[in-house]
């Protein structure tokens, strides 16, 4: 009988999972009309800048965890 449930509830979960999405794929043409020209999905949005504010500040905190780190050591070596 335990084998039986965990069967069907195995074939409900899989069939629920082809029926259940979340939403249609975008259209290829980024929902603007045919000849109006191609559009890329996302907008076309640039990532340059956040990008370079993304790793100026990883570089920042990296080398505050190395300086903390260096400081920790010498204070426990002068003890």
């Amino acid at each position: 009988m335990k084998y039986l449930k965990t069967l069907l509830l195995a074939g409900i979960f899989l069939f629920a999972i082809s029926l259940l999405q979340a939403q249609t794929p975008p259209h290829p043409n980024g929902g603007s009309n045919p000849g109006i020209g191609s559009t890329p999905v996302g907008g076309g949005a640039p990532i340059s800048g956040g990008l370079f504010i993304l790793l100026t500040l990883s570089a920042g905190y990296g080398a505050k965890r190395v300086y903390h780190i260096y400081k920790d050591s010498k204070e426990t070596k002068d003890q």
